[in-house]
């Protein structure tokens, strides 16, 4: 079961390369990013623990903010196709989503576990942060109660702020809101209440199902004709099945790999880092995706 989510997981942050490298008009207007950025991280990670270690640390705090990001947009989404105006309320979502995923993780029973990830950082000399862990050691249940303040009144305050725009003709969006209620009873069960791995896995897994149901509804249109496949009576089956075949032949190798394996496991924590970057400006938070 293990292998199969870790499968999963891997195989969604490779699927970014449908919207980065298999778009053309895209990877036309990004070809530095998408072709020299990850040759040269790759090459920096290859001959600098230095650099590996950042890498591997940037990857458990960036993957917090890029699922929060990626409910977010799929919120703006619904917002508009409920033909309300995409950027109404923009500033609230985001708060909320940020706050469904960071505010569970530092209140909840896997903050040590993700603090622990810094621990390597003394290998290079930035004792500080490589400390965090033996100051989080000790129950805190003042933590607790600071989130749960922070949480309590940031949510009057993000009602109050939708009654004004319904007040001014805002339609509620019922597809956002039950988007963002069970995002949270979600969040708060995995990472308040499971260990580190069985928290990991069920959070991950809920976003790299929905991040690859995401990327096959924008560019199942480009990828069957990229394949050569749009005159095909079986076109798209047969586009879908290569799509997440081969998404999931790289996830088998990647959940497979060990660190003893150092061009292939700096391979896997390359695309990790890319699929994060390149959604930070082609994915549909995007202005002219939601607008």
């Amino acid at each position: 079961m293990a292998l199969l989510l870790g499968m999963v997981v891997h195989a969604h942050l490779v699927a970014v390369v449908a919207r980065s490298h298999l778009n053309a008009e895209v990877f036309a207007r990004h070809r530095g990013r998408f072709v020299l950025l990850p040759l040269g991280l790759f090459g920096a990670m290859l001959v600098s623990d230095t650099v590996a270690i950042a890498a591997t640390v940037l990857i458990v705090v960036w993957d917090v903010y890029h699922s929060a990001l990626q409910t977010f947009g799929l919120g703006r989404i619904y917002d508009r196709l409920g033909g309300n105006d995409p950027h109404a309320g923009r500033r609230l979502d985001l708060g909320l989503n940020l706050l469904l995923y960071v505010g569970p993780i530092v209140a909840g029973a896997s903050l040590l576990a993700h603090v622990e990830k810094l621990e390597p950082l003394a290998d290079v000399g930035l004792l500080f942060f490589a400390a965090a862990p033996a100051h989080l050691a000790s129950p805190r249940p003042w933590l607790l109660g600071a989130v749960g303040g922070a949480s309590a009144l940031y949510l009057v305050v993000y009602v109050l702020g939708y009654v004004r725009l319904w007040q001014r003709g805002h339609r509620v969006s019922f597809p956002k809101v039950f988007l963002l209620t069970t995002t949270a009873l979600c969040s708060v069960w995995v990472w308040g209440t499971n260990p580190w791995g069985m928290a990991f896995f069920i959070m991950n897994l809920f976003h790299a199902v929905q991040y690859l149901a995401l990327v096959w509804w924008s560019e199942r249109g480009r990828l069957r004709q990229r394949l050569r496949l749009d005159r095909a009576r079986f076109g798209g089956p047969a586009t879908l099945a290569l799509f997440l075949g081969l998404a999931a032949l790289y996830g088998l190798g990647a959940e497979v790999v060990t660190d003893d394996q150092r061009a292939l496991w700096c391979l896997t924590q390359v695309v990790a880092l890319m699929h994060f970057f390149y959604d930070g400006f082609i994915w549909s938070v995007r202005q002219r995706h939601v607008g």
